[in-house]
């Protein structure tokens, strides 16, 4: 991508590719999530070991986020990447030299691979696109999110027509190609005008953790989660409840990942335009709408709040990562993305773990409300931490 082609088509290119880098960790995520089942009945595995097999991804993810970002921030954002995707392919091509119960030790290597990767391109987009990063972050997502949909389909089919060790294949395929066309980016900052050597130490992690002006902003990312987790994970729990076969069921839920997936790049335009701050209230007040409705709801009104409910968690979603690039110092632009994208993490894997539990004992009505609930918390915490 040479930077003497035309602006806009170098522009394209570079989200293009970062989109798809993006693409990998959500894509490796879920191509084995959504085939567990197939590959517990192949060991005699239980319902706890496939909820660790999907918890570990996750779980490497929450620390091995800040410590890429601080390292992006010392050695090169693009460098870390090239090394977080060559990580992950090779992790995943792993799988099928190993016995098949070392599959908990290779997605917490993947997990580890798709910390770097997704962070550094994150943070990439922040560095290319200063002026206009909604937008940029919009795109971003949107493609990222992609892998939330072709994940399981792709998985689905080649489990059915090869068999489970074949999606490892696929993933490691995704990698390479991502890496290939990552070595086609434009270089970044070089190291030594993002810090000097003396202060090379981890110190900086907590730096990004600690920064007062964001504190409020990653406990709006986990709140985020915490109704990502519910609209996306217990909505088809609430769906079948209703006694809708599987081909409904199925509607429902395409209508969540798919507006949540289409506001983003609006949402980051118009970010752009007004203040992002705006942009992640309205989201927030949408999502608790949202979730506070599903339960008393079915049919046509129930398509509307899960439709309200995608355009929510999906504009808060882009619109968070485009503040904390903003608010967060230069020259602890990925370390700051790392602890924000760590939050995620944590929302994502305690906020389904909580409102299960919730359901479990009291149902799922109580446990939509809790997370609606959480979810006027997250707008209390915005409205005092707006700068």
């Amino acid at each position: 991508m040479s930077r003497h082609e035309p602006s806009a088509v170098r522009d394209k290119g570079i989200l293009l590719v970062l989109g798809f880098v993006g693409f990998v960790t959500s894509f490796g995520a879920h191509v084995v999530a959504v085939n567990l089942p197939v590959y517990a009945k192949q060991v005699g595995a239980g319902l706890a070991l496939i909820g660790a097999l999907i918890a570990v991804y996750d779980f490497a993810e929450i620390f091995a986020k800040p410590v890429f970002g601080w390292i992006a921030d010392r050695r090169g954002l693009k460098a870390t990447m090239l090394v977080g995707i060559a990580f992950f392919s090779l992790a995943s091509l792993a799988y099928l030299f190993v016995p098949p119960r070392m599959l908990i030790v290779i997605r917490f290597l993947q997990g580890l691979g798709a910390a770097a990767l997704s962070i550094t391109s994150a943070a990439l987009v922040a560095e290319y696109f200063k002026e206009r990063r909604g937008t940029a972050f919009g795109m971003y997502n949107a493609l990222k999110g992609l892998g939330y949909i072709l994940g399981p389909t792709i998985g689905g089919a080649i489990v059915w027509k090869l068999n489970f060790s074949m999606i490892f294949v696929a993933s490691f395929a995704a990698g390479a190609i991502a890496f290939c066309f990552s070595l086609l980016l434009p270089g970044t900052s070089a190291r030594s005008e993002l810090a000097d050597d003396d202060d090379f130490s981890p110190r900086q992690i907590i730096v990004a953790l600690r920064q007062p002006r964001l504190a409020g902003w990653y406990g709006v990312i986990v709140v985020n989660m915490f109704m990502v987790g519910i609209l996306f994970g217990f909505l088809p729990i609430y769906v079948n409840s209703l006694g809708y076969d599987q081909l409904k069921n199925g509607f429902v839920v395409a209508a969540a990942t798919t507006s949540y997936l289409l506001i983003q790049p609006l949402a980051g335009y118009l970010a752009d335009r007004v203040n992002p701050v705006w942009v992640v209230l309205v989201g927030l007040i949408l999502s608790v709408l949202s979730i506070a409705v599903i339960p008393f709801t079915s049919g046509t009104v129930l398509l509307c709040a899960v439709v309200m409910g995608g355009v929510g968690v999906g504009s808060v979603w882009t619109n968070t990562d485009t503040v904390v690039s903003n608010i967060a110092e230069e020259r602890h632009l990925a370390a700051t993305l790392g602890a924000a994208g760590s939050f995620k993490e944590l929302g994502d894997m305690l906020g389904p773990l909580c409102i299960g539990v919730l359901s479990q004992f009291w149902g799922l009505r109580l446990g939509f409300l809790v997370c609606a609930i959480l979810g006027v918390f997250g707008i209390a915490v915005l409205r005092t931490s707006r700068n």
